[in-house]
């Protein structure tokens, strides 16, 4: 039986698979869920990947990439879009020139370079094409700061230096960013995380868990897409995405062999 009374909001995530259910588009979705939200997802990359680490990657041709991109787009109303991992600059080129031809409202750019483990997600040669191609398309980019570091070229070691990397990435052509503070050595027992946009600087903390996570930053940015596509401005996208992730990775737990926990959203979305 068909209702109609509510509609939910779409999200879409553009990004790499999980096989380990803890990252990735595997996380997007839940997060969508646990925010109400109706999650659509476009695979950019395959992984194969559990709580110890990424043993392989297999990248589909970007023909069949924009073949699920054209689906999406072809009948669902997209008001937000979150992009993941993005392998190499043929899967970049071809995510871009898709948003550049359907122009969703808000786009949420997670830049996934590096894996938990270590292990490398982005081809060397993709960085200009992250740079030259996706920024200029971002409402929001959410690097953590060894991938601020890589996009920008010199080292974020304290909060002032986050200050100053926002402002260059914004610079960028980016209208707005959220620099997420988890590596920073000196931050002793609180995480900062640092939006800034055109208006309003703002520095989210939260207190430092001693834990080895995963999918925190799929998570990040997929609550913040699902919340833009709520409504609300993209301060309090950010804010309210912050304070979830915090509140996820409070009731983690270890499905696997390894010592990284994912993320409790359904128990998060209940808080």
């Amino acid at each position: 039986m068909q209702t109609d009374h509510f509609l939910p909001p779409c999200a879409l995530t553009i990004a790499g698979s999980d096989s380990g259910g803890g990252a990735g588009i595997q996380a997007d979705l839940k997060a969508f869920a646990a925010h109400g939200v109706h999650g659509l997802s476009v695979l950019a990359a395959l992984t194969a990947q559990h709580t110890r680490g990424v043993t392989a990657v297999h990248v589909p041709d970007p023909g069949f990439l924009r073949a699920q991109l054209d689906a999406c787009f072809d009948d669902f109303r997209i008001p937000a879009v979150k992009l993941g991992m993005l392998a190499n600059a043929a899967v970049i080129h071809a995510v871009a020139d898709a948003l550049e031809h359907y122009r969703p409202a808000c786009v949420v750019v997670d830049p996934v370079m590096i894996s938990t483990s270590g292990a490398r997600l982005l081809e060397a040669d993709a960085l200009d094409a992250v740079r030259d191609r996706l920024l200029p398309l971002a409402s929001l980019v959410t690097p953590n700061l060894p991938e601020a570091e890589l996009l920008l070229g010199h080292a974020i070691p304290d909060l002032a230096a986050m200050h100053e990397a926002a402002g260059e990435l914004r610079a960028s052509g980016v209208a707005a960013v959220l620099l997420k503070g988890g590596h920073l050595e000196d931050g002793g027992n609180e995480v900062p995380d640092l939006f800034v946009d055109e208006s309003t600087t703002e520095v989210i903390t939260h207190p430092r868990l001693d834990l080895e996570s995963h999918g925190t930053g799929c998570t990040l940015a997929s609550a913040v897409a699902a919340n833009l596509a709520l409504g609300k401005p993209m301060r309090q996208a950010c804010v309210d995405a912050s304070d979830y992730v915090h509140r996820a990775l409070r009731g983690s737990y270890r499905p696997g062999k390894g010592k990284v926990v994912v993320l409790d959203h359904f128990g998060a979305a209940r808080c």
